[in-house]
């Protein structure tokens, strides 16, 4: 959906580097970007948007995979059963009757199965991070020493708005590189009686989640998404997080010298946090029954210490 608006070109695009940054917008220090626009008056506002006290996840689980040496994801259980033949640990009495499990987590977050948040530090342009800082202050024995995932230990707690483009286009899905437009956005306020305002999240719903529950399987590479144009639209509403059931960029994007122009856009120069691989599922169904597209989110970020995000389980609460 492009009615009255045109596609911008790849020039347009990269010109984005410099119309959309937020570069010393809030102080040379900065490293919340897009996060400022949540200010306690906002959080309050989200509070509101809770009028019948239900709560969804936004989240796929992370199970176990079945070709453990294939995978980039290993969650393998260890379990001390009661009566198990063992050596006491130091310390401890040679109590028979008590056991326990324990697991050693090992997963790659990134990419296009387990839900998680981005932090800025996650994409560089030119050699460089958001508001201006070097890729080198990323390293690999430390981690990133600038905009990591630990900018957010205080939670992301605001409202989200979800946009059902699906619903929109009357379709229970869209195609793999299929893009989604201003316009698109706009028409989903309309239908679903909503607006978007400075501080939101905006969750975007192109029904892979549906696809994924009935293949039970991820998908590659060529994916439904955001398009590039989306982006001054995002910047001029304020929008503190976007989400998206697929890794966000339509793919592919329509650039040949940009690859992924919403990660790159939204992280280097906007400042703008993302959540990847949402389910959401559960939350348009529930928004559809009760109708009421706007919630309380909250997204709690694991604090890794210098690293570019987080495994996260988003929950919107109606």
């Amino acid at each position: 959906m492009t009615a009255g608006r045109p596609i911008p070109t790849q020039d347009d695009v990269l010109d984005y580097f410099n119309t959309l940054s937020n570069w010393g917008r809030w102080g040379e220090d900065d490293e919340l970007g897009t996060l400022n626009h949540v200010t306690d008056g906002v959080r309050l506002a989200a509070a509101r948007a809770v009028r019948h006290g239900r709560s969804v996840s936004c989240a796929w689980e992370i199970a176990v995979p079945k070709e453990m040496e294939r995978s980039t994801t290993a969650c393998p259980c260890a379990a001390d059963m009661p009566g198990a033949e063992h050596m006491p640990a130091p310390g401890f009495h040679n109590d028979r009757r008590w056991g326990f499990s324990t697991e050693r987590l090992g997963y790659t977050f990134h990419g296009n199965t387990i839900t998680h948040v981005d932090a800025p530090c996650h994409i560089f342009w030119d050699g460089e991070m958001y508001n201006g800082r070097s890729h080198s202050l990323v390293g690999a024995d430390t981690g990133s020493a600038w905009a990591a995932v630990t900018a957010a230990a205080n939670g992301i707690v605001t409202r989200g708005i979800l946009l059902d483009i699906a619903k929109v286009r009357d379709v229970p899905w869209l195609e793999p590189g299929e893009g989604v437009f201003p316009d698109d956005l706009e028409e989903a306020e309309r239908r679903q009686g909503v607006r978007v305002r400075p501080g939101d999240a905006v969750l975007l719903r192109t029904g892979h989640g549906r696809v994924r529950h009935e293949s039970g399987a991820a998908g590659g590479f060529t994916q439904a998404g955001w398009h590039a144009s989306c982006l001054p639209w995002l910047h001029e509403r304020q929008v503190a997080l976007i989400g998206a059931d697929t890794p966000q960029d339509v793919q592919p994007s329509g650039y040949d010298d940009v690859l992924m122009p919403v990660h790159a856009v939204s992280l280097v120069a906007m400042g703008l946090w993302m959540l990847d691989n949402c389910d959401l599922e559960a939350c348009a169904a529930t928004a559809a029954e009760l109708g009421q597209w706007d919630f309380h989110l909250s997204v709690a970020p694991v604090r890794f210490a210098g690293t570019s995000g987080s495994p996260v389980n988003p929950i919107a609460t109606f």
